[in-house]
């Protein structure tokens, strides 16, 4: 029964800290943190979801913050195959600890191209984006996408969540191909999975 009450003090206690953690980042630099709590395991697990079984190349993963969407991505990609690009230096260390191993770059997802020295054209199998897009202007968030593009695979995807009703970048781009989610409402605020792939 103790050991019991002590499991769950402390589990509620990490959970705390990082949330305090998520939202002392986001009141830091709201225009970079995006969201004032980690991804819930719902949205994770959504976003995680639409990686390919059969990964030829490693998946990158933009923004991890915390993890909640890296632990779920090392359900379906093994570890040495994953490439976490996080701006915050805090978040940085935070993965390094609770995930051994990991290759976490510290750098501007912007510039994914530079931030990563050594990633070929048409080497990724997936891109997972917990980037907040939508705080940034139209022509950063397509020059994110067409970066993006370039490093991925032909019909690879780039998977990123939104809150907005709208897509994040135009859905005219010639030849793109998208899809989205429904609504997963057990995330706060509620959020949807939108998926790209070049032509």
């Amino acid at each position: 029964m103790l050991q019991d009450t002590r499991v769950a003090v402390d589990k509620t206690w990490r959970r705390l800290l990082k949330e305090t953690r998520f939202v002392r980042n986001w009141a830091a630099s709201p225009l970079r943190t995006g969201a004032v709590a980690p991804s819930s395991p719902k949205l994770a697990a959504r976003m995680a979801s639409y990686i390919p079984r059969q990964l030829d190349g490693p998946v990158l993963e933009l923004g991890p913050g915390t993890g909640a969407v890296t632990k779920e991505i090392l359900h379906r990609v093994p570890r040495e195959k994953l490439i976490c690009l996080e701006y915050s230096t805090d978040f940085c260390n935070h993965l390094r600890v609770n995930f051994a191993g990991l290759k976490v770059v510290q750098g501007d997802a912007y510039n994914m191209d530079k931030a990563i020295p050594g990633l070929r054209s048409e080497s990724l199998s997936a891109i997972v984006s917990s980037l907040p897009l939508v705080t940034r202007p139209p022509k950063e968030r397509l020059k994110c996408l067409e970066l993006a593009f370039d490093l991925l695979k032909p019909g690879a995807p780039f998977i990123q969540f939104s809150y907005s009703l709208a897509s994040p970048v135009p859905l005219d781009m010639e030849g793109m191909k998208w899809q989205r989610s429904g609504w997963i409402l057990q995330n706060i605020p509620p959020a949807r999975v939108w998926v790209y792939r070049k032509p």
